[in-house]
């Protein structure tokens, strides 16, 4: 299956970290990391947006796994939890977003920067499927965006869900 590119899409890469790309997940990591850093190497070649997420918080809302471990409010992560894998080649011309929710959008200047270099569509990438991936694509798609999912450049800790 292919995706059909708008005028300028954006490559969107969620929370491909360190504290992140060794959990549990439903396809292998490094297949995903590598399709990922595939994917920013072709955007940047083009003079494309690359969007580099990661996350340094837990959301701040109420979740039953934070009750039953008695936490509340937004819980963040070590600092070297929140490096990005040298894989994806940072560059300074990439568009870097740091979230403390599941999405890329709220509480960040995302949509803004997005804007600014004229993107109408998010190409998405990452982990987690059923997480910052879908709430990144939700609100791209409420902001006016066309979304496309990189089926073997993502992945979820649940293969069913995922």
């Amino acid at each position: 299956m292919s995706i059909e590119l708008e005028q300028i899409p954006a490559l969107v890469v969620i929370d491909l970290q360190s504290g992140i790309v060794g959990q549990p997940a439903a396809h292998p990591i490094e297949q995903v990391i590598r399709n990922s850093a595939e994917l920013a190497e072709a955007f940047r070649a083009k003079g494309l947006p690359v969007v580099l997420v990661n996350v340094d918080a837990t959301a701040p809302g109420r979740t039953e796994r934070n009750k039953a471990l008695g936490r509340s409010g937004p819980q963040s992560l070590p600092a070297e939890a929140t490096v990005l894998v040298p894989e994806l080649n940072q560059q300074q011309s990439d568009i870097t977003v740091t979230k403390r929710t599941f999405g890329a959008f709220l509480s960040t200047d995302l949509d803004a920067k997005l804007k600014g270099v004229g993107a109408n569509q998010i190409v998405l990438t990452g982990v987690s499927t059923t997480s910052g991936v879908e709430s990144t694509a939700r609100s791209a798609y409420e902001l006016g965006y066309h979304v496309a999912f990189v089926l073997d450049a993502m992945t979820d800790g649940n293969a069913e869900a995922h």
